[in-house]
């Protein structure tokens, strides 16, 4: 099973402080025992993540970031395509205060058959995916 990975997530199991630390925390160690489960997200929320962490946790966040959670990711790439339909789709809901990553992850998720996220951003259910771990 895939799982796509949101930003959400992963700041989550960086920040120690946030609400969501633990619940991320629990549910990854639970999935990593399954080698079924593939771990993954795109090169935008990878640079979302990176950026954030730099600005609220620091320059020791980031390395811990790219050293231990950035390779156990499988990292997809986001090409002409997929950006212009995300473009689309972001342009088209701007009204809705969905960011443009989230609309290239559903787009993504869509187009991998990806239906579960693992994500505390409640964008992805109202999107039709299921959330884990689960509210």
């Amino acid at each position: 099973m895939r799982v796509f990975v949101d930003t959400s997530a992963l700041y989550a199991l960086l920040d120690e402080d946030d609400a969501n630390h633990t619940p991320a925390g629990s549910w990854l160690t639970s999935e990593a025992r399954d080698e079924s489960v593939l771990l993954a997200t795109h090169a935008y929320v990878i640079v979302e993540t990176a950026a954030l962490v730099h600005r609220r946790l620091g320059r020791a966040a980031v390395r811990v970031f790219f050293d231990a959670f950035v390779p156990s990711l499988s990292v997809l790439y986001v090409d002409e395509e997929l950006h212009r339909r995300s473009a689309a789709a972001y342009l088209a809901g701007l009204d809705s205060g969905v960011s443009f990553v989230d609309r290239v992850s559903f787009e993504t998720m869509r187009s991998l058959g990806i239906d579960h996220a693992f994500a505390f951003d409640r964008d992805f259910e109202t999107e039709g995916f299921r959330i884990v771990p689960s509210p």
